[in-house]
């Protein structure tokens, strides 16, 4: 039965290609509901374990997404498969990784390295209450909710998907805590790194699968990698206006 609980010098992998993303010109309305701006996107799965174990079927987890562009904001739309949610950490900067959440990696320059504690990427992770947090120069987890626009809803058919939407703006490698930042115009013939995965946890403590949209060479065994480094990201290019 379906639950809610809302409890408010490393190796380098290889990069794989996310893909072209199109143009709108119509901004995209952040709802968990389709619109025909979407028919121009193409959808990528979200296939590769990056932790924990394989889910058992696709009632238990699968995903996959799409992304469209304009000058502001990198729109991205996922549907998502997940029997049960959860949500058992009141404090959204404690813990998120082990709560359902969707994880949106971002590289505005595509230019890789370590980003662990520094802001030349980010690793979004977007829990149920759509708050985002991302661990900062001081160690610490951070909310950059002001970030992004998200907003999900489940499908009322079945087989009950969830629409996951967001409206993410990006920022340059000169990005500072407690400063005033400009969101960067996005331009056509940008590339961007780019990568996503879902926190998926059905009942324990713990996430029991972290699944993404690449695949990650592991190092010594660890593919849980996109939090630190940004090489593992997959590229994107902005599509010209049409």
């Amino acid at each position: 039965m379906k639950r809610i609980i809302l409890a408010v010098g490393l190796l380098t992998p290889f990069l794989v290609a996310a893909g072209n993303v199109n143009y709108t010109s119509t901004p995209i309305h952040i709802d968990g509901v389709s619109e025909d701006a979407w028919n121009k996107a193409t959808w990528h799965d979200m296939p590769h374990l990056m932790d924990g174990t394989l889910p058992t079927s696709d009632n238990d987890f699968k995903g996959r997404y799409r992304l469209l562009w304009d000058e502001n904001y990198l729109y991205l739309q996922a549907s998502i498969s997940d029997d049960v949610l959860i949500d058992t950490h009141p404090n959204p900067t404690k813990k998120y990784w082990d709560d359902d959440a969707l994880e949106v990696f971002i590289d505005s320059d595509a230019s890789g390295g370590n980003h662990q504690f520094n802001h030349t990427a980010f690793a979004y992770h977007i829990g149920l209450d759509n708050q985002a947090a991302d661990y900062a120069p001081d160690q610490k987890a951070h909310l950059y909710t002001e970030h992004l626009i998200s907003r999900w809803q489940r499908q009322t058919s079945a087989p009950y998907n969830i629409v996951w939407e967001v409206a993410i703006k990006l920022f340059s490698n000169s990005y500072e805590e407690n400063s005033p930042n400009t969101p960067l115009v996005l331009e056509e013939h940008q590339v961007i790194g780019f990568m996503l995965a879902y926190c998926d946890n059905d009942g324990s403590e713990v996430r029991e699968h972290f699944m993404g949209s690449h695949e990650i060479q592991p190092v010594n065994g660890d593919k849980n990698r996109g939090y630190i480094d940004a090489d593992v990201f997959g590229k994107i290019t902005l599509l010209p206006k049409k």
